[in-house]
């Protein structure tokens, strides 16, 4: 019985080791709405993320780097402030520009399936 009991702890313990790191908070303060209203700013961003323009601000050459990774795990290593942020930019752009999204979406999978 303890020795069950024993293997239950390490398994336990196993799960919380197991939990994968979250992305750093460093750029968890960008004002997403701002940048999503700002149609300059936005494409700015979006051919960042694209590879179609250069990434003129650290914090975009940060979610550009991690923006394949966080879609196809739908997010799974954001901060709770990235997934809000995440989830405001998804649904502005499938709102208003959906040949964008899925675009990077596409690019998206095809960079991370290669990883």
């Amino acid at each position: 019985m303890d020795l069950k009991i024993f293997i239950l702890v390490l398994m336990c313990a196993g799960i919380g080791f197991a939990q994968e790191k979250l992305y750093s908070d460093k750029y968890d303060y960008i004002d997403v709405d701002g940048i999503l209203n700002n149609a300059r700013q936005r494409e700015s961003y979006y051919k960042c993320f694209a590879g179609t323009g250069p990434c003129i601000t650290a914090d975009a050459k940060f979610f550009r780097d991690h923006f394949p990774e966080a879609i196809v795990t739908n997010c799974r290593r954001c901060t709770k402030k990235q997934l809000a942020s995440f989830d405001k930019i998804t649904d502005w752009y499938t709102t208003h520009e959906l040949d964008k999204y899925n675009a990077l979406v596409a690019m998206a999978i095809k960079k991370y399936s290669k990883n």
